[in-house]
């Protein structure tokens, strides 16, 4: 069974921080990153853009409007997401539990949302490193 894992964080804090504390964390990941990556069950990972980057399209006199800013109006705001193969949520519960959004970040809002997906059509999309 397929659950997409959204990692959120707190957008504003993640800014104020500065270079030598945001490489600090990013070296907190790689461990963590590289755990989860060893248990073969993380089939996809993506990092999203800052929020001033998003549109959100939304239905308008019955066509699509296009407006500046995410969905949904929060102070947490979603950072990247996982594909991740599990037998049920338990299991994905426990993979998603070694993600750094889970065991750092604290005081950056971090923390993950496991959902269960019920129908996935995908095609390879290959990214720039």
């Amino acid at each position: 069974m397929k659950f997409l894992a959204l990692a959120y964080y707190h957008e504003k804090t993640f800014d104020a921080m500065s270079p030598d504390d945001l490489k600090a964390v990013v070296a907190k990941c790689e461990p963590l990153d590289q755990a989860l990556n060893a248990t073969g069950k993380m089939e996809m990972v993506a990092s999203l853009a800052a929020t001033k980057a998003t549109v959100s399209v939304r239905p308008k006199n019955g066509k699509p409007s296009v407006t500046d800013g995410p969905y949904v109006e929060t102070k947490e705001q979603l950072g990247s997401f996982f594909l991740l193969e599990a037998k049920d949520m338990q299991e994905a519960i426990q993979l998603a539990s070694m993600h750094p959004a889970a065991n750092l970040g604290e005081n950056m809002g971090w923390g993950i949302e496991i959902r269960p997906i019920e129908f996935c059509r995908a095609k390879t999309i290959a990214m720039p490193n």
